[in-house]
């Protein structure tokens, strides 16, 4: 024989299948009712954890920290694969006082003009309302004022 006419190594040859030979059976651990009732019992608590429409509102009179909390908060639920929208940047509200600088009233009238200015931001999540809990549980920065809200989304659904 001559080397040749051999097969190449990535080619194998194969024995020829007989049609009386049947595959081989899988034999499965669980029935059909036990698998139903399986799916059943997860649908039923998929259906007890109610999803939540949650706001966050923060505001403080430092935009820095303002904005590192929020940016903690939205990083913190996008890792739980909720569906968050914001933070939404609601106008600033400015305080303003004028005052007189002179505190008998006598001489010039000059005054002198104070201002704070407010900024908030609104942050909105769709989840249920244990993993709020484990969300705002992160450090807040000084200055920051958190306000939770939270409601049924399917109470907002069907308005």
């Amino acid at each position: 024989s001559c080397c040749c006419l051999r097969y190449p190594a990535r080619f194998e040859r194969r024995q020829p299948v007989s049609s009386s030979k049947q595959p081989p059976r899988i034999k499965m651990s669980a029935s059909l009712e036990e698998l139903e009732a399986k799916a059943a019992e997860k649908s039923k608590d998929l259906e007890t954890e109610v999803v939540h429409r949650i706001r966050i509102t923060l505001t403080s009179r430092n935009v820095k920290n303002l904005e590192t909390v929020c940016a903690n908060l939205k990083r913190g639920a996008l890792d739980k694969k909720l569906k968050v929208s914001g933070p939404v940047r609601m106008p600033t509200k400015k305080l303003r006082i004028t005052t007189r600088k002179s505190p008998c009233g006598e001489g010039t009238n000059s005054w002198d003009r104070f201002e704070m200015r407010i900024h908030k931001r609104v942050i909105d999540l769709h989840s249920p309302s244990e993993v709020v809990k484990q969300i705002t549980s992160i450090p807040i920065e000084a200055g920051v004022e958190v306000e939770v809200t939270i409601a049924d989304a399917d109470e907002e659904a069907a308005k």
